[in-house]
């Protein structure tokens, strides 16, 4: 057969190879020497090998007489280059490398050591390389891995009419699997079968590998069935292909019909075995296996001891794992690296690091995968002081510059928070591959850095790195967190160009990233294009829906959740919870309750602080209460919900002792539980505690106030008509103060009729937002309320032409598990004839028992019949009479409105409560009001 490619690339190789000069030889004289040799070999490496050259008369030998075939070959074993090289030396001088023996061992030795130029220059000096030549040349390169060498020396070989043996071929077929080749083996195998070695079994194992490995498995079997007689060593190498290359189960089927054949496994057999049960997490096969191991006395051998470590270490089982560890006599630094690895892997980090100093104790060094776990488990722990101490344990050893490494360090800084440094490693790193760019990028994402995460992308695409499924992934979570849409797509559209868009894990960051964005709709749109919907993908959708305020299609897709049998995690039931939240569905919240219960998820703290939210929010703060105290760890969000939901429900006094209770635990506040000690403040009217907690946050808790504790403060005053105080207020700002201030100015305003006040924030607010229409609104109450009409008619002159529309009043009642909408003089219900003669009948109690309709309340220029029609007919009580008619007798009525609910619906309320005996829980778009029993919780300050 006849090797037709590569010839040019091939004769360019060898022609252009660059070697070592060797010395001339001395000129001898023809007269006899007596030579005598005196050897120490050493199993050290570093060790120096003396070879002694002296000339005695009384000896009689000849230089051929010295075996230095023996003393190569001990100097391989050995690894003793200086020696090796010295016995050249003395070839050379007298003359004996013309000897086929002498060159052949030499070759062998300088290619076994990886010292190719000396060797490869040998065999192109020799006048007729030889078969065994050529062969020591093939293997030397193929076991070190130089696959692309290999086959161009087997190529030079065939050209020269040299036919293989059947030492021969194991290594052109070895080069063939590491240069995963099949091309080259297909044509190699061609040669094997013309020459006759196909019988063979090491040629033939030979093959079934380098077929299995090239990934044609067909092929590999029919050869391995093709052997006539199958050693331990035929099936060794068969199931370690399929281990190799993650066909576990078959692997193990393959070794179970050997055992049953009557073949008896050995070390290699059970080693590869427990490797297959590492891969597939199978800890009870793997314990078959090791008692198999010990009954056939294997569990002594290192080589199955390390396998067995690393298999209970990947599994899970660490006792396991330490316990074989401990019982190796010598572990060596396989045994050590598996064992810490397997640490870092099930984030027993603490443990990870004692077996690390335990390590350097002992004789054995660590190397760069020993350093690599210490480094995972620094930033597991996030111990930046011991992970520095590596950093400069590395510098001191002078290790070259290792990608796997610089990685770890990379990492390691990150999640120790120091982004400085893991950029400066990342900078200092020669070679940037793949994994490197992607951990920098995840780095500056949990650090907050979103902008900088997605800043580097672009020029990593720049560097020609490429990118995968991470690299997407973690920049649409930085694009999420800063919300930009326009790079969203373009990732989106990059994905979809470069086929990433049919991956699973995109497509759930996808969804995701556009439902954190805003674009609900395209994230739906992905989702239902989505081939099977997973966790993941519910999990990001139901996120969405809660977050946009679309509760009702998040608890929708839950249903669609169950109905696929897909169970729900703490992450799910937390999202459902806050649409519940937001939608005031107490009920639906209960049920959801009931399932955090079902999946065992009541210890999980971020379930529990949304249950704490759910039920303040549906105005339950007593379940509130019983959920809080149910959090075994309790942290300042726990805390924060709490105060939160007290201070919404008018219990000042208590979310004030709570917020002490808080300081005592040793838990310190933030910004955002500052806003709901202020507002517990603010809708209890303690307008003195207020000031001291505002004046008070920097120089006690070091947290200097925001625009949010400003709006607070500045509403606090307003609604106490502490207008002039207010006003110092805003112009002490360290910063522009925003809508929110401004608005909460306005709104005092219009409490007290303050026209000139009100007119001054409502300019601020026409600045900031010009499209808002509730400013505009709020301003022509104000001038409704002091009788200037012809302002009102200008607001809404302008309002109209500008094509600003009002809010429209909306309120929600839950019923049987649905939420209902009304608006004002909403007939759209089913029961909407049922609603209003309840509300008729209603209208005559409320008479009887003292209601006067506060008509002045309301701002229309009408008649004053028409003013009581539209006042009875807001959607609060529209939502307050259908729950009369639609819920059983006492029952409890909770509605929510998404504005603030009149001064005559909180009067009537106070009416209706007392009249039906039942409570009636509102939530407007400031506080909850609990009518019971003829007045408020507010006490009428709101």
């Amino acid at each position: 057969m006849k090797f037709n490619f590569f010839e040019n690339s091939l004769q360019k190789n060898l022609h252009q190879r660059i070697y070592l000069p060797f010395k001339k030889p001395f000129s001898q004289k023809t007269h006899s020497k007596y030579i005598q040799t005196a050897t120490i070999i050493s199993e050290n490496p570093e060790s120096t090998t003396n070879l002694n050259v002296t000339h005695d008369s009384n000896f009689n030998f000849t230089p051929t007489s010295i075996p230095y075939s023996k003393l190569l070959s001990q100097c391989t074993i050995s690894k003793s280059v200086n020696l090796g090289k010295e016995i050249h030396a003395h070839l050379i001088r007298f003359g004996l490398l013309k000897d086929p023996k002498n060159k052949n061992n030499l070759i062998n030795f300088y290619a076994k050591l990886q010292f190719f130029l000396y060797a490869r220059k040998l065999v192109d000096e020799s006048p007729e390389p030889d078969l065994v030549s050529w062969s020591a040349l093939i293997s030397g390169y193929a076991q070190n891995g130089l696959g692309e060498e290999a086959a161009l020396a087997f190529q030079k070989m065939h050209l020269l009419g040299l036919k293989c043996n059947e030492f021969t071929f194991p290594s052109v077929l070895k080069a063939c699997t590491s240069k995963k080749d099949l091309f080259l083996g297909l044509q190699v195998h061609g040669i094997v079968v013309v020459t006759g070695f196909e019988s063979d079994e090491f040629v033939a194992n030979s093959l079934v590998v380098m077929y299995a490995k090239c990934g044609n498995f067909i092929d590999s079997r029919r050869l391995f069935d093709a052997i006539p007689e199958r050693s331990v060593v035929s099936w060794n190498s068969l199931f370690s292909c399929y281990v190799h290359c993650d066909f576990l189960e078959e692997a193990v089927c393959f070794f179970k019909e050997m055992v049953l054949s009557g073949i008896r496994p050995n070390e290699f057999s059970l080693s590869s075995m427990i490797n297959a049960c590492a891969g597939s997490g199978d800890s009870l096969l793997g314990r078959k296996i090791h008692g198999y191991s010990i009954k056939l006395g294997y569990d002594s051998d290192m080589f199955s001891a390390n396998a067995l470590v690393d298999m209970y270490a990947k599994v899970g089982n660490l006792e396991d794992a330490v316990a074989v560890f401990k019982d190796i006599e010598h572990p060596d630094i396989v045994s050590w690296n598996a064992v810490i690895a397997g640490c870092v892997l099930h984030a027993h980090n603490d443990w990870a690091l004692k077996l690390f100093q335990q390590m350097k104790s002992s004789e054995i060094n660590p190397n760069m995968f020993t350093y690599t776990s210490a480094l995972k488990a620094c930033a597991g722990m996030e111990l930046k002081e011991l992970g520095r101490q590596l950093h400069c344990s590395l510098i001191k050893m002078d290790i070259k510059s290792d990608p796997i490494l610089g990685v770890g360090l990379v990492d390691m800084y990150a999640k120790c928070g120091s982004m400085d440094e893991s950029r400066m490693i990342f900078h200092l790193m020669p070679e940037k591959n793949l994994i490197a760019w992607n951990t920098v990028i995840s780095g500056h994402l949990q650090n907050g850095g979103y902008m900088e995460a997605a800043s580097l992308f672009p020029w990593m695409y720049r560097e020609g790195v490429g990118f995968d499924q991470t690299t997407l992934s973690t920049v649409l979570k930085s694009v999420a967190s800063f919300q930009a849409i326009g790079v969203c797509k373009q990732v989106h559209a990059l994905s979809v160009k470069t086929a990433f868009e049919s991956d699973d894990y995109i497509v759930n960051s996808l969804i995701d990233a556009y439902g954190k964005c805003g674009h609900v709709e395209d994230a739906v749109k992905i989702f239902k294009e989505r081939s099977a919907v997973d966790l993941v993908a519910c999990t990001s959708m139901i996120t969405a829906y809660a977050q946009f305020g679309l509760g009702e299609e998040a608890l929708k897709l839950y249903l669609e959740m169950q109905d696929r049998e897909i169970n729900p995690d703490s992450f799910v039931c937390s999202s459902l919870l806050n649409a519940c939240a937001n939608l005031s569905a107490y009920e639906q919240g209960k049920q959801v309750h009931v399932h955090i219960i079902k999946f065992g998820f009541m210890s999980d703290t971020f379930a529990g602080n949304s249950l704490v939210n759910m039920y303040a929010k549906c105005g339950s703060i007593d379940d509130a209460d019983r959920a809080f105290s149910e959090i075994p760890d309790r942290g300042i969000v726990s805390w924060s919900a709490m105060i939160g939901g007290l201070a919404q429900h008018g219990r000042g006094k208590e979310a004030l002792q709570m917020f002490g209770q808080m300081l005592e635990d040793g838990v310190l506040p933030n910004h955002i539980t500052l806003v709901s000690v202020l507002c517990a403040c603010n809708h209890a009217g303690l307008v003195a505690e207020a000031k001291h907690h505002f004046e008070s946050m920097e120089k006690k808790f070091g947290i200097q106030p925001m625009q949010e504790h400003y709006a607070c403060m500045i509403d606090i005053l307003g609604r106490a008509g502490k207008f002039q105080e207010a006003m110092e207020l805003v112009d002490t700002m360290a910063f522009q103060a925003n809508a929110s201030v401004w608005g909460a100015l306005l709104g005092a305003a219009r409490i007290y009729k303050n026209v000139e006040v009100g007119q001054h924030a409502a300019e601020m607010l026409f600045a900031i937002e010009p499209q808002k229409s509730s400013t505009h609104v709020l301003l022509s109450n104000i001038y409704a309320s002091a009788g200037m009409w012809d302002n009102v008619a200008k607001v809404r002159r302008f309002m109209k032409d500008n094509k600003l529309k009002k809010e429209p009043g909306m309120s929600w009642i839950e019923v049987k598990d649905k939420v209902y909408t009304f608006t004002v003089g909403d007939r759209s219900h089913a029961r909407s004839e049922e609603i209003y003669a309840k509300l008729d009948e209603v209208s005559d109690l409320l008479n009887k028992a003292g209601y006067v309709p506060m008509v002045e309340t309301d701002l229309h220029d009408v008649e004053e019949s028409e003013k009581e029609q539209l006042l009875f007919h807001h959607s609060e009580k529209l939502a307050v009479a259908f729950g009369l008619i639609a819920t059983p007798p006492g029952a409890t009525i909770r509605v929510k409105k998404n504005l603030r609910i009149c001064v005559d619906c909180h009067t009537s309320f106070e009416f209706i409560s007392k009249i039906v005996s039942r409570e009636i829980i509102v939530r407007d778009v400031n506080r909850f009001h609990h009518f019971r029993n003829g007045s408020c919780s507010c006490g009428g300050y709101w």
